[in-house]
């Protein structure tokens, strides 16, 4: 749970510019080409790093304002988040699915668990801006 209303944490989610800020992965190295703020159909590409630098472009698939937003990319890997008020804060649920057959290179390059830890990081670095946040 974070102690912030799921307002401000949808706010941050939905502002492209801020995603290398929480981003637990550090993969994010800056927004490429985006709107100030994400929609339903928006897209936006980030320029990414990973040993090597890269360019992805990203399609907003799910939003549902202060509920869900969620995006993909080329390969339809969907990064989803999920908020839910609930007493003293919000819930928020992030992840990543594999549910597409050509997943099994990410998931034998050892993904899973790496996109695990990076989660558990973002979800801290969420909670730290919001609640920091004056």
């Amino acid at each position: 749970m974070i102690i912030a209303p799921a307002s401000a944490i949808f706010d941050l989610l939905a502002n492209p510019r801020r995603h290398r800020e929480f981003d637990g992965s550090s993969t994010v190295v800056k927004v490429k080409r985006a709107p100030e703020r994400l929609s339903k159909g928006a897209t936006f590409s980030m320029e990414m790093k990973i040993h090597v630098p890269y360019s992805v472009k990203n399609t907003v698939c799910e939003f549902e304002e202060n509920k869900v937003i969620a995006w993909h990319h080329f390969a339809q890997f969907v990064w989803r988040y999920d908020l839910e008020e609930v007493l003293g804060g919000t819930r928020v649920t992030e992840s990543f699915n594999y549910d597409r057959p050509w997943a099994f290179a990410i998931i034998w390059m050892g993904f899973p668990e790496k996109n695990r830890q990076a989660i558990v990081a973002t979800l801290e670095r969420i909670s730290h801006i919001v609640t920091t946040a004056g």
